[in-house]
């Protein structure tokens, strides 16, 4: 696991900057109701995307459980932030009306609980709004997948039927589905043979995956972004 304090200080210039963040707030709010006043952002890092949520009539708030994340984000949401554990949030019950968690439930091992507080924090009329399948998103049809693909984990935390039966588990009703590009996202075969190597992602892979990774031509040269999927669940 990554220590998201000390990430911070990289995590923008790593993870597509504002190009990404852009793309991912204008997916996001394509399924927020017009009407929607409130907006919590669960894990919300540096707060890149979260300042892009705001618009109108709408103030989003954002927690996260990392003090160099939210000293990164204060000052982009003017303060709006607060340290939580989005498995047990500091709220009232139908507090929001419109939840979001943005690459955050591959990171755990069991989404359950944070679906849950999500959907126990949207009020009336809301949306709660996640990205699944992070993993699948970089199957790009790349020179990358065939390597990698024996080491897919098949169901993973965010896997969206998983995610679709914790939603509709506590009231909440799929309410549409859309994509977009994580801009400066495509992975190279170096970075990723880097990454099998200190475990951080196909960790079953081991040795003999990041050496089939390394032969691969132009080490370099990034293959296409990836394509993230959100859901949308509301009351």
């Amino acid at each position: 696991m990554l220590d998201y304090d000390e990430e911070a200080t990289r995590y923008d210039a790593t993870r597509g900057g504002e190009p990404r963040a852009r793309a991912a707030a204008e997916a996001l709010l394509a399924l927020v109701p017009g009407s929607a006043r409130t907006l919590l952002d669960l894990a919300r890092g540096t707060g890149i995307v979260t300042r892009c949520l705001a618009r109108p009539g709408l103030l989003p708030f954002g927690v996260d459980l990392a003090d160099g994340m939210l000293r990164a984000a204060a000052p982009r949401l003017d303060g709006a932030v607060a340290r939580a554990d989005c498995r047990q949030l500091p709220f009232r019950d139908r507090a929001f009306d419109a939840v979001t968690s943005i690459w955050l439930l591959h990171l755990i091992d069991d989404a359950a609980p944070v679906v849950a507080e999500a959907a126990r924090v949207l009020g009336p009329g809301g949306v709660y709004l996640t990205t699944v399948d992070k993993g699948a998103a970089h199957l790009v049809g790349s020179d990358l997948c065939a390597p990698a693909e024996p080491y897919r984990t098949r169901r993973p935390a965010d896997a969206a039927e998983l995610i679709t039966s914790y939603a509709t588990g506590h009231g909440l009703r799929p309410r549409g589905r859309v994509t977009f590009v994580g801009h400066g996202q495509g992975r190279t075969p170096a970075r990723l043979a880097r990454d099998v190597r200190a475990g951080r992602i196909y960790a079953a892979g081991g040795e003999g995956l990041a050496r089939r990774l390394e032969a691969l031509p132009d080490q370099d040269t990034p293959r296409p972004d990836p394509a993230y999927t959100v859901l949308a669940f509301g009351r």
